[in-house]
C-alpha cells in the first residue's frame, strides 16, 4: 500500500468526528423533540453517550489486540465460530452485508440533508409545483431538483476520492475542523439566545404512534434509539485500521472523536430546544437554521446554512470512503467476492467504490416522493439494526477474548476489559431489544439482512472452487 493511503492520528480523528457529526447534528433536534420531552432528550444523550463509550473502548482494544482483523466491527462475527467453517463465513458475510448497506444508507441521509440546507439559498428545491407527469405519477419541481443535487454530490465526491485517499482524508479533516469551530460559535450564540421557557414543561408525557401515553423512561427508550444514530460512525477509525500509520492511533482517535462529538451534540441539541418552542422545532425541516434565524434573522440563517453545507460535504467524503472500505476489507477476509479487491492505480477499491455509490444512487431516488425530513426518518429506520448487530458482535467477541485469556498476559487489564466488554454487551442487547420492539424497524432490518442471501450463493461457489483447486494442487 502506498504512503498516500496511510492515515495519521488527526485525519483518523477527523473521520470519526466528521462521520458522526453529519446529518444528525442538523436533523436530530427535530426528531428528538418529537420523541421525548427536554428531560427525556438529555437523559437519552447521557445514557447513549455512556453506552457508546463502552463500545468505543471495545473497538479500540480489539484494534490493538487483533490488528489483522481490519475493516470494521462486523469482521469479528466470523471469529465467533471455528475458522473456515460455514457458520464462520455465513455470520461474517451476513453481518458485513448488513453493515455495508447500513453505511450506504447513512451516507444517503447526509446527502439528502445537504440538499435540504441548500434550499436556504435556492428555495426552488422545496417547490411543490408540478414539473411533468409520466403515466399516473407527477414529479414535483423540488423533488426532481433535489434528486439532481444529491446525484451530483454523490458522484462528485466519488471522483474526489479516486484521486487519492490521503488527499480526500485531508479535505475531510479541513471540513471537520471548520464545522467544529463553527458549532462552537453556534453554542456561544445559543447561550445568549437561550430561553428557558421554551424548554417548559421540562418533563411531560408524549403520545406514541398508537395513541398511548409515554412516561419519562418510555421517552428515554424512544430517544435513545434516535441519539444512537448520532454516534454511528464511531467505528470509522477501526474500519481504516489497516491504513493507519500507527495502530495505537486508532484507539486514541476513536475515544477523542467520541468525546468531541458528545460535547457538540449535547450542547447544540439543548440550546436549540431553548431557542425554539417545541411546536416550531417539531415541525422544522432545518431546525438549526430556524434557531439561528430567530436570533440573527435571515443573514444568520444563511451563514449557518453555508457552514452546514461545508460540514455535510466533508461528511459525505468520509462516509463514501467508509462505505467503500467495508466490502473491500470483507473481501480481504474471504467474506465477499474477490471482485471487491480490485484497486485502481492509487490503491483505492475501485469496484467497491463504484458499486457502493451505485446502491446509494438507488436510495437517493426515494427523494422524488418524500420530503427531506421524511427521507431522513426513513433511512434511520433502515440503518438502525444494520449497525446494532455488528456493535453487539464486537462486544461479545471482546468478552470471548477476556474469558479465554487470549492476547492477555496481565490480569488487571483482563479484568478491566472484561467489565468494559460486559457493559458494552448489555447496552447493545438493551438497544437492540428497544429498537426491534418497533415492528417497522424489525421488519426492515430483517429484510435488509436476508437480502444478502442472494449474494451469498456466488461467494460459497467461489470458495468451493478455490478449495477444490487447492486440493488438486496439493494432491
Amino acid at each position: 500500500m502506498g504512503n498516500s493511503n496511510k492515515l495519521g492520528f488527526w485525519v483518523l480523528t477527523a473521520l470519526v468526528v466528521g462521520n458522526m457529526v453529519g446529518s444528525g447534528i442538523f436533523m436530530l433536534p427535530r426528531t428528538l423533540s418529537e420523541a421525548a420531552s427536554p428531560a427525556g432528550v438529555l437523559l437519552a444523550w447521557l445514557f447513549t453517550g455512556l453506552g457508546v463509550l463502552m463500545i468505543a473502548l471495545v473497538f479500540g482494544n480489539l484494534a490493538i489486540r487483533k490488528p489483522k482483523l481490519t475493516g470494521g466491527p462486523q469482521i469479528y462475527a466470523k471469529e465467533l465460530f471455528k475458522p473456515g467453517s460455514q457458520a464462520s463465513i455465513l455470520s461474517g458475510f451476513m453481518t458485513s452485508w448488513g453493515y455495508w448497506i447500513g453505511n450506504v444508507a447513512g451516507n444517503v441521509a447526509i446527502i439528502t440533508t445537504f440538499a435540504g440546507y441548500l434550499s436556504t439559498f435556492f428555495p426552488i428545491l422545496t417547490s411543490q409545483a408540478d414539473w411533468f407527469t409520466i403515466g399516473g405519477y407527477t414529479l414535483k419541481v423540488g423533488n426532481g431538483l433535489t434528486l439532481i443535487v444529491c446525484t451530483i454530490l454523490l458522484w462528485g465526491t466519488h471522483f474526489i476520492i479516486l484521486r487519492g485517499l490521503e488527499n480526500a482524508g485531508k479535505l475531510n479533516f479541513a471540513a471537520t475542523a471548520a464545522k467544529v469551530i463553527s458549532f462552537l460559535i453556534f453554542i456561544i450564540v445559543g447561550l445568549f439566545a437561550f430561553e428557558k421557557t421554551n424548554m417548559l414543561p421540562f418533563m411531560e408525557t408524549r403520545i406514541g404512534d398508537s395513541g398511548q401515553s409515554l412516561g419519562l423512561m418510555s421517552q428515554v427508550n424512544n430517544a435513545a434509539m434516535v441519539t444512537l444514530w448520532a454516534f454511528f460512525g464511531v467505528e470509522s477509525a477501526v474500519v481504516f485500521a489497516s491504513r493507519a500509520k500507527k495502530k495505537l492511533d486508532v484507539k486514541k482517535a476513536t475515544i477523542l472523536g467520541l468525546f468531541i462529538t458528545l460535547g457538540i451534540y449535547i450542547g447544540i441539541s439543548t440550546l436549540v430546544m431553548g431557542m425554539l418552542d417545541q411546536n416550531t422545532l417539531i415541525s422544522s425541516e432545518k431546525p438549526l437554521i430556524d434557531a439561528i434565524q430567530a436570533v440573527g434573522g435571515p443573514i444568520g440563517g444563511k451563514v449557518l446554512a453555508a457552514i452546514g453545507l461545508v460540514s455535510l460535504f466533508g461528511s459525505t467524503i468520509g462516509w463514501v470512503m467508509l462505505s467503500a472500505e467495508v466490502p473491500y476489507q470483507a473481501a480481504k477476509q474471504g467474506l465477499f467476492l474477490p471482485a471487491f479487491l480490485k484497486e485502481n492505480k492509487n490503491g483505492l477499491p475501485i469496484f467497491s467504490l463504484v458499486l457502493t455509490n451505485g446502491i446509494a444512487q438507488i436510495f437517493i431516488f426515494s427523494t422524488v416522493s418524500k420530503s427531506i425530513s421524511g427521507v431522513f426518518d426513513f433511512i434511520i429506520v433502515i440503518a438502525t439494526l444494520a449497525y446494532l448487530v455488528p456493535y453487539f458482535i464486537a462486544s461479545v467477541y471482546q468478552l470471548k477474548l477476556v474469558l479465554k485469556g487470549e492476547s492477555y498476559d496481565n490480569l488487571t487489564s483482563r479484568i478491566i476489559d472484561g467489565v468494559i466488554a460486559l457493559a458494552a454487551t448489555i447496552y447493545s442487547v438493551w438497544i437492540i431489544i428497544s429498537g426491534t420492539s418497533d415492528l417497522t424497524t424489525f421488519t426492515l432490518g430483517i429484510v435488509l439482512l436476508i437480502s444478502g442471501i442472494f449474494f451469498y450463493g456466488p461467494l460459497m461457489k467461489k470458495n468451493s472452487k478455490a478449495g477444490e483447486q487447492k486440493e488438486r494442487l496439493s494432491a
